[in-house]
């Protein structure tokens, strides 16, 4: 293969050496085939351009593997993260240390979303505003004050005690449809602005999937470009790119959107054009207009997303639902007319004018035909929301990429063991000149590399569930298996005697399966529901059954954030010798890592398939169905499968974990569909039946005690 004699392949061979900046860097560090084999796969994109899709299982080392050929490329290179926790440990932590072990002369730059950062502008109108919520609010805004005085990036995550749910954060922050741009008097001292002339001038740029599909976006509206161009974009956690960009890419109207603009609207009238409109007036209806938009859905179901494929939501009169979206119309057509005697007045109200006529326009939209590949729904949880989103990114970021067919591909690791040949050239270590010399040749003109990575992307060898939806069935797929040891590490138990997930006592006997589990470890356990009900209901029982063991410690989501619950679960118990229970649902299956003893055991209530009655569940089924394709075999397993695979993944983080996995759905053991799904998971052993399982932590218990011993 000519491409492994190249200096840019020689360079990385020479990093991941047994004796390489690596292993200087870190002592632990000895190399890894599936490691070393996604490098290398990482490095023939860099330099042939095209897609590469990566499945890189748990312990495979991904970061490093695509950081070090796309810093010893000498490409500027955009690396985007589904979550901030990567975003922040990639800059402050991995980024950092590489560099320096590489000995290399490159500039890095966080760029988030405008919503992570402090507007001026926008903290300036609401002191002037003065309308809070409540005095907290106030105190709130007084310390944001301070530290706006202190801080040079304005990243909002450096202010300790603020809740990204609190509801200053949209009054001091700015978005598209608000921001004044370089007409902002605040211009020269804006943090995104200054965020972006940092991003615009570093070789690296970490940003977040959110951000990508904004400037996507912008793009394509003819707006100016937030990201710098590049040569090579990496996306880490690429698993939740699809739903990310669908979320994204879809059109909203809200009941919060109309109140946005009542508050603006004083704001504005009061700042810059008292007594030249009836402002009150106005704002007055758009409150009212949004009170009147969320009584209509007042008797829906608010845990329910509802279906809207005709001319009105699922449940509501179609002659109503017209009456209210003309009468929304009419109340923004009197706003735009009273806007227009002082919109040349200042740039404010030039960009709330553009806001009022891009809500007429998602009217308009709402009112027409449904487009095709497209869906349509309401959200009723909170405000009311009016969406239309497509079905998946295909059409969107695949012609982005254009991948190229290349007459040999990349060489397929099934597992550590079947892995490209990796020679002997250059496994010495590396030299600052041998790493100068690739990244000046790596650097000469070369396509796009778009490289796609994450520990869980499918079941099948083309990775379909991710590479369909993503617009990339073209592009070079490499699966690398975790190098850990499962068969050693982990024991997994399907109870055979469990009722189905269906019946009314299945959540109070995974809940007493639970106790007797966490008894024997002192807590130390995840318990992950797939739905809220059953969340709520498993944690309460627990803290029933557990009310006499007040060593452990049983915390359910939504008491705190996904950050706070971590570092609880991670923590030291209150109590000598205690642990933890954590009973969650959601964003938990995936991103929630706690390597060591303290969490030795995840038990999933039941099989996580997709709810069936989601308004986007429903058109993709419909979809498959209409293409002769069964939408249970092509989406609901392939879902279930990939979810399964994320939660059982929060069991084992490093070589010397041990633990268990319990899948309380007997439907994994006894259908044919159940086998497909097992065999999507780690090659952890298996127990028969309860009472060994509950035998073999006991004995776990044992050997951990007498080795602290």
């Amino acid at each position: 293969m000519s491409e492994l004699q190249s200096p840019l392949h020689q360079a990385v061979l020479g990093v991941f050496a047994p004796e390489g900046p690596l292993a200087k860097l870190d002592s632990h560090f000895s190399p890894r085939e599936g490691q070393t084999a996604m490098a290398m796969a990482v490095a023939d994109t860099l330099q042939t351009g095209g897609a590469l899709v990566v499945e890189a299982g748990t312990g495979v080392g991904k970061t490093f593997a695509y950081l070090v050929p796309a810093l010893l490329s000498g490409e500027r290179v955009v690396i985007s993260t589904a979550t901030k926790t990567l975003q922040d440990q990639l800059f402050s932590r991995d980024l950092p240390a590489l560099i320096q072990a590489l000995r290399l002369p490159t500039k890095m730059a966080l760029l988030k979303g405008r919503a992570n950062y402090l507007c001026l502008y926008r903290l300036g109108l609401a002191k002037e505003e003065g309308l809070f919520p409540d005095r907290f609010v106030v105190h709130l805004l007084s310390k944001v004050e301070k530290w706006a005085k202190l801080t040079d990036k304005g990243d909002l995550s450096e202010l300790p005690g603020l809740d990204e749910r609190s509801a200053l954060i949209p009054m001091i922050t700015s978005t598209k449809e608000n921001c004044l741009g370089s007409e902002c008097p605040q211009f020269k001292s804006c943090h995104v602005a200054l965020a972006r002339r940092e991003a615009m001038a570093a070789d690296v740029v970490v940003i977040n999937h959110h951000l990508f599909f904004a400037d996507l976006s912008m793009k394509e509206s003819g707006m100016a470009e937030l990201l710098p161009n590049t040569k090579v974009v990496i996306f880490d956690e690429a698993h939740q790119l699809n739903e990310t960009g669908v979320n994204f890419l879809g059109e909203q109207l809200s009941s919060s959107q109309l109140i946005d603009l009542a508050r603006d609207l004083l704001a504005l009238g009061a700042a810059s054009a008292k007594g030249m409109g009836p402002w009150q007036a106005l704002a007055a209806r758009l409150e009212l207009m949004s009170k009147t938009l969320r009584g209509l859905f007042a008797k829906s179901d608010r845990s329910q997303k509802l279906s809207w494929i005709g001319l009105a939501p699922q449940g509501l009169d179609e002659q109503l639902w017209r009456d209210t979206m003309a009468e929304m119309a009419k109340l923004l057509e009197d706003l735009l007319v009273a806007v227009e005697v002082v919109v040349q007045s200042a740039p404010d109200w030039e960009r709330y004018f553009e806001r009022v006529q891009d809500m007429q326009t998602r009217i308009a939209l709402f009112e027409s035909a449904l487009e095709p590949g497209c869906v349509r729904f309401a959200d009723v949880a909170g405000s009311v929301r009016l969406i239309q989103a497509p079905l998946d990114i295909a059409k969107t970021l695949g012609p982005k990429i254009h991948p190229q067919a290349h007459p040999s591909s990349v060489p397929q690791a099934s597992n550590a063991h079947d892995t490209v040949s990796l020679g002997h050239e250059g496994q010495h270590g590396t030299t600052r000149e041998s790493v100068e010399t690739a990244a000046n040749l790596a650097a000469q003109s070369s396509p796009k590399a778009w490289i796609f990575t994450s520990a869980t992307l499918g079941a099948d060898s083309t990775l379909s569930w991710f590479t369909q939806p993503c617009g990339l069935t073209h592009a070079r797929v490499l699966q690398v298996k975790s190098p850990f040891n499962y068969a050693r590490q982990a024991v997994l138990l399907v109870p055979k005697n469990m009722v189905l997930p269906s019946d009314p006592k299945h959540s109070e006997q995974v809940s007493e399966l639970a106790a007797k589990v966490i008894s024997i470890l002192g807590g130390k356990t995840l318990i992950l529901t797939t739905t809220l009900r059953a969340l709520k209901d498993i944690a309460l029982r627990l803290k029933d059954l557990l009310k006499d063991r007040p060593e452990i410690e049983v915390l359910a989501q939504g008491e705190g954030s996904k950050v706070e619950l971590m570092q609880r679960f991670r923590g030291p118990s209150t109590h000598e010798e205690g642990g933890f229970v954590l009973v969650a649902s959601a964003s938990f299956w995936e991103g929630f890592d706690v390597p060591g003893d303290a969490l030795q055991a995840v038990i999933i209530d039941k099989l996580p398939f997709p709810p069936p009655n989601d308004p986007m569940v429903e058109a993709r089924s419909k979809r498959l169905e209409s293409e002769g394709k069964s939408a249970f075999n092509s989406y609901f397993l392939a879902e279930a499968g990939v979810s399964l695979k994320q939660g059982a993944g929060r069991l084992i983080r490093r070589e010397s974990d041990k633990g268990v996995l319990v899948v309380c759905d007997t439907r994994l053991s006894t259908t044919g569909y159940g086998k497909r799904l097992m065999a999507a998971l780690p090659p952890m052993a298996r127990v028969s039946d309860e009472e060994a399982l509950l035998e073999g932590l006991r004995r776990l218990t044992k050997s951990a005690t007498s080795a602290e011993a």
